[in-house]
């Protein structure tokens, strides 16, 4: 073998070996994601078992998902600037190793309350999971490829969205074999033992800056950041709005079985699956802005149509609905996210990840407790159970009729912003 050819082979087996790097770390990265969105989707698909389990009103089982919420919102911030400082991958550990003991305590609790304690250290481990894999994703991508990161976080954010309510309704169905609403808890400790041994064993480590980088939050708000977030807020809480609404609307109003409802609340989810890439590489080919304003333009209209078609035509509808919705939100995550990234340094990636999953948090808050309380408004009890059909139609009408005005709100946040890429261009 000649000295060119032999370097030929090295070269192609350090290539081969540096793609398998890339694959390793994606999928650890991605299963974190994972981990994350199904801790928030999961528990929602078991609400009306946990208020029969406990004996409990629909807002004290309520509070299994606001827990979770909840502590995440709290703990993201703290856990992105600890990333910056100590490093990411020592952090990623921290929070799978909560992960796992909370999703235990879960599985094990003998009371509500018991349930939402767990439930609350839970979210504070998913803070540290979504949170870092977002900014260790943004640190294996170069720039021209950042809207496809951003898209496939989003294709596995929606697999977990769509796993939860989907796997959540089979377990629960199967109350006999697999222990009923428990093992919706008991599922997700091997895919976090999984994830755990996967960042030991295959992401790098890297050191953290310590105090010699500062990573003040004034630093990173500025005017080009602080819309992102004011967006994603209201983003979210429409989408959580679907995941809290859902399951009751499909049950009570439509009267499917918790398996049906699971299925039909999966449909949004796996059509995000399959449009986070796409989005992203619109966002890479036309910008952030564009695919933003297209993707909000689509949320607001899925939003409007899930006020009146499912109450029309019944589940046909409220999948129509959902294929318009659930694109719309795909493009704006992918590039809303991408947008936020921009001209942020290297040390503030954590920290810009966390205000992310604050504001997403938020959202997901105001959706599962301000959201759920329009419902329970419109429905005209808190009692769901003794509601009759029209009066869940017509919560379902108000909420999400509320939910596209949110929308238009941030189409308008959008167009009160400069196109600064567009000024760059004229200058050029």
């Amino acid at each position: 073998m000649t000295i060119e050819t032999r370097g030929k082979t090295l070269i192609q087996a350090q290539s081969s070996a540096s793609k398998k790097t890339r694959a390793g770390i994606t999928t650890t990265l991605a299963l974190a994601m994972l981990l994350a969105s199904l801790g928030t989707s999961i528990a929602n698909i078991a609400l009306p078992a946990l208020a029969e389990a406990f004996s409990a009103s629909f807002p004290q089982v309520q509070a299994v998902v606001v827990a979770y919420l909840g502590t995440m919102t709290i703990s993201v911030v703290i856990a992105g600037r600890a990333g910056d400082r100590f490093g990411l991958k020592a952090m990623l550990i921290m929070g799978l190793t909560l992960f796992i003991a909370a999703s235990l305590l879960s599985a094990a609790a003998s009371s509500l309350w018991l349930l939402i304690g767990a439930r609350a250290l839970q979210g504070i481990g998913a803070a540290f999971l979504m949170t870092f894999a977002m900014a260790l994703m943004r640190h294996t991508v170069d720039e021209a490829h950042i809207g496809r990161a951003m898209g496939l976080l989003g294709t596995v954010s929606a697999l977990g969205t769509a796993l939860g309510p989907s796997l959540g309704g089979l377990l629960i169905q199967m109350e006999g074999q697999m222990g009923g609403w428990r093992s919706i808890f008991w599922v997700q400790v091997p895919l976090a033992v999984f994830a755990l041994i996967l960042t030991i064993l295959i992401l790098p480590g890297e050191q953290g800056a310590g105090n010699t980088t500062s990573t003040s939050l004034w630093s990173v708000l500025d005017r080009r950041l602080t819309p992102s977030l004011l967006i994603n807020i209201l983003v979210a809480a429409v989408m959580m709005t679907t995941l809290v609404v859902g399951p009751f609307y499909l049950s009570l109003g439509l009267g499917l079985t918790a398996t049906e409802t699971g299925l039909a609340m999966a449909i949004g989810p796996v059509i995000s699956i399959f449009s986070g890439l796409p989005s992203g590489r619109l966002v890479d080919a036309w910008g952030s802005r564009p695919v933003l304003a297209v993707g909000l333009g689509l949320l607001a209209l899925g939003a409007f149509l899930l006020a009146f078609l499912p109450n029309t035509i019944g589940v046909p509808g409220y999948i129509l609905s959902l294929i318009v919705l659930t694109p719309g939100y795909q493009l704006f995550q992918a590039a809303n996210n991408t947008a936020a990234f921009e001209h942020v340094l290297a040390s503030h990636r954590g920290t810009v990840s966390g205000l992310l999953g604050l504001s997403r948090n938020i959202g997901l808050i105001a959706g599962a407790s301000i959201m759920g309380a329009i419902f329970a408004f419109g429905v005209g009890t808190e009692d769901f159970a003794h509601a009759d059909a029209s009066s869940i139609t017509s919560g379902m009408r108000l909420t999400f009729l509320t939910a596209s005005a949110l929308i238009i709100v941030a189409i308008a946040l959008v167009l009160s912003q400069p196109d600064t890429k567009a000024k760059n261009r004229l200058h050029q």
